[in-house]
């Protein structure tokens, strides 16, 4: 929401608008008395796990918003966020705006689960602990809740531009559902025993698995974003040490990832092809820079040097557990299938499925961009020289994933080089050779 353009602002005032009927609606059910001790109850309790979740992680702790739906009706339910959302700071400006989503959006939200949750009977399968039928208007609540929260994130996304709004809209709760459900069943075993004979503190039970959870998650959330920190400051170093090539990991990462994707590998491994992609030539650190900005050709110990920068590079992530396999492919990224590569020489399947492809990827960016030492090729000329060593220097599988996503996607080759080169690429500098990438 940084900025806050004008559409943006007029959306956050149409979404609070809608909010006010739900907030102001009758708090009580037919004939029923006032919730003032629940209500006061859940709403403190989501304030303080909501400052304590954004502390840590800057994410949303639904169970206590989602029993708020399953325990009080609609108009009471939607006052639950209001607590948390008036009194928790707001770090960027403009704040009111963002202080007023931050109440509308969960109010309305959780006002449309509560009145599903009501339309279906689940108050009264809740008061009864009936299960499974208990079950079937919880989801149904937790399905309106997760299509009103992304509704409104995508309008706001759409109205903040320039995302066009057909974009905004696709996949709406798809990614969200998962988890948005586990909250749900948490937030309904709450119900439940709120409801049972041993009231309100036993329901407090239920939030101690989930804040263990919750603990173990934000370790691994501090941990990847250390890991993310560490890639960036070493792909940042490479592209400094070597300005010739700058651009290039991120690009390897990225047709690293569209092989993948065109192999039909799963989407842990496609992260894992992107990070190796990304630092396959991290071991380039360890090589002087006088090598790797050489306009002529290198001598047999130079070269000798520059192949040292797999080994470089394995050593440097050695100790980095979250890149898996990322670790071989740097390692064997310039090992062919013929066994003349290096560093180690291995030949067919003997090299890792992951080097194999970031081997392609990076091959096939070294011929697309401009160097010191040579002229980009166009995209079509990459394709031909990759398919004329398949098999030889390149898995063919491999070759033939790419061919068929630059087919489906198309590829925009960048000038890589400080400055523009000048000439032909030197002898013994081709770009299947591997001289300098």
């Amino acid at each position: 929401m940084d900025g806050l353009p004008a559409r943006a602002r007029g959306f956050v005032a149409a979404v609070a608008l809608l909010s006010v009927p739900a907030v102001l609606g009758p708090p009580r059910p037919a004939g029923g008395h006032l919730p003032w001790a629940a209500l006061g109850l859940l709403a403190a309790l989501y304030a303080a796990c909501e400052h304590a979740v954004h502390r840590r992680l800057g994410g949303t702790f639904y169970p206590v918003l989602l029993a708020g739906a399953f325990l009080l009706p609609p108009a009471a339910a939607a006052l639950v966020p209001l607590p948390a959302a008036l009194l928790a700071p707001v770090p960027h400006r403009p704040a009111l705006p963002r202080r007023v989503w931050r109440a509308a959006r969960p109010a309305l939200a959780v006002w449309a689960a509560a009145r599903v949750h009501g339309a279906l009977g689940g108050p009264e399968a809740v008061a009864r602990a009936d299960f499974p039928y208990a079950l079937l208007p919880a989801g149904a609540a937790v399905l309106a809740f997760c299509l009103v929260l992304t509704a409104l994130d995508r309008g706001l996304r759409a109205a903040a531009g320039p995302v066009p709004p057909r974009r905004s809209w696709h996949r709406l709760p798809a990614r969200s559902l998962a988890p948005v459900a586990v909250h749900g069943l948490a937030g309904l075993m709450m119900a439940v025993l709120w409801r049972s004979p041993y009231g309100p503190v036993s329901a407090l039970l239920v939030l101690l698995p989930m804040c263990v959870s919750w603990w173990v998650f934000a370790q691994y959330h501090r941990e990847r974003a250390a890991h993310q920190a560490t890639i960036r400051a070493l792909v940042q170093a490479v592209d400094i040490k070597d300005g010739y090539t700058r651009g290039h990991s991120e690009r390897v990462g990225h047709a690293s990832v569209l092989i993948a994707r065109e192999l039909g590998l799963d989407d842990a491994r496609v992260e894992v092809l992107r990070f190796a992609g990304i630092l396959h030539d991290v071991g380039k650190l360890g090589v002087p820079t006088r090598l790797l900005r050489k306009e002529g050709p290198l001598t047999p110990e130079e070269r000798r040097i520059i192949e040292l920068h797999p080994e470089y590079g394995h050593e440097m992530v050695r100790g980095i557990s979250f890149l898996g396999e990322a670790r071989a492919a740097i390692l064997h990224h310039h090992e062919r299938l013929d066994g003349t590569g290096y560093p180690y020489g291995l030949a067919g399947d003997r090299i890792p499925e992951c080097a194999r492809i970031v081997a392609v990827a990076d091959a096939f960016d070294a011929m697309t961009s401009t160097r010191c030492y040579r002229r980009a090729r166009p995209v079509e000329a990459a394709v031909a020289e990759l398919e004329r060593c398949a098999g030889a220097h390149f898995d063919p599988r491999v070759v033939g994933a790419l061919v068929r996503a630059l087919d489906r996607s198309g590829w925009h080759p960048a000038v890589t080089a400080d400055e523009p080169a000048h000439g032909t690429a030197p002898a013994g500098h081709g770009p299947h050779t591997g001289a300098r990438r």
